[in-house]
């Protein structure tokens, strides 16, 4: 299994690799990176311990910020300055561990609730001199697409690899058995808590990674750019889509719904909300796990 899912994933990163030279909106293909990465850290919080965060942006956010902060007042150079980024959604994410008391809805909410609060700070006005408060952060200095988006490939392959990781061992089986029945774990001797933190913990880590890099890349951007909500809403439904706690399907739900949303939902937005709700709809109805699920009902050994 281990090496057939290998074969499956390593393409996928040489074509992201090699794209940028044949095709030039090298945005696009790394917005697909960026998505990906996100979708797969969806995925372990939620497909391996079923803790759904609405305000995953939360991370993404800290990420971004954590990178510019180091950059623009301690002039880091972007790999500290990334490490940093990762090391402010961590520190979140341990921050917003309480919230493990909560479950189903109100975790959900309450998580989106601390992603808009985090926003509401670092746009604060009166913290310009910090954060640049909502007039927006400039890193020209760092400027370098290239670099980051060879940086965010590189984020990529090892999400995957972690994926991967979880998929075959002790440790994600047992985030799927507490899943299923946390009680259950419990008398089976699996340490509920730790688990759950160590996967949150995790999944907040390529957040900030990818928001890090994602800041490297852009240079330019506000705080509503790095807490949008809709950073949360798609990589949910990409995960969703595709499937979760597996390894192909948030890629699978990040090249469809967001190639379809590239390919119609800028320039027709109406006839795309038309065609993602019919999606979602038929998802939901028909397929409740995901096109994986499809696809294993036809025959085919999907990782």
């Amino acid at each position: 299994m281990l090496k057939h899912t290998l074969f499956i994933l390593v393409p996928v990163v040489a074509v992201l690799a090699a794209l940028p030279s044949v095709y030039s909106n090298h945005l696009l293909l790394f917005n697909f990176i960026v998505f990906m990465a996100l979708a797969q850290g969806v995925n372990i919080i939620y497909g391996f311990t079923g803790y759904l965060p609405f305000g995953y942006v939360g991370f993404f956010g800290a990420g971004a910020y954590g990178f510019s902060l180091m950059v623009m007042h301690l002039h880091a150079s972007p790999f500290l300055a990334l490490g940093a980024g990762a090391l402010a959604a961590v520190l979140l994410a341990m921050l917003l561990t309480p919230l493990f008391r909560l479950s189903g809805a109100y975790f959900s909410i309450a998580n989106l609730a601390a992603a808009l609060a985090v926003l509401q700070v670092v746009s604060n006005p009166a913290l310009e001199h910090i954060t640049k408060g909502p007039y927006g952060v400039s890193l020209s200095g760092v400027f370098n697409p290239g670099l980051a988006y060879g940086v965010a490939l590189a984020i990529l392959a090892a999400t995957l690899l972690l994926v991967i990781y979880l998929k075959n061992s002790r440790f994600g089986m047992a985030l799927q058995a507490i899943r299923e029945d946390s009680i259950s774990a419990a008398m089976a001797g699996i340490n509920v808590v730790r688990e759950r933190v160590i996967a949150w913990l995790l999944s907040a880590l390529i957040a900030g990674l990818v928001g890090g890099v994602f800041a490297w890349y852009i240079s330019v951007f506000y705080p509503e750019t790095v807490f949008s909500g809709e950073v949360s809403i798609f990589a949910i439904v990409f995960a969703l889509f595709g499937g979760t706690a597996t390894i192909v399907g948030p890629i699978l739900g990040v090249v469809i719904l967001y190639g379809i949303y590239n390919a119609i939902g800028i320039s027709t937005p109406q006839y795309f909300q038309l065609i993602y709700g019919l999606l979602i709809m038929g998802l939901v109805l028909f397929l409740p796990t995901g096109l994986v699920s499809l696809l294993r009902r036809w025959g085919i050994d999907v990782p």
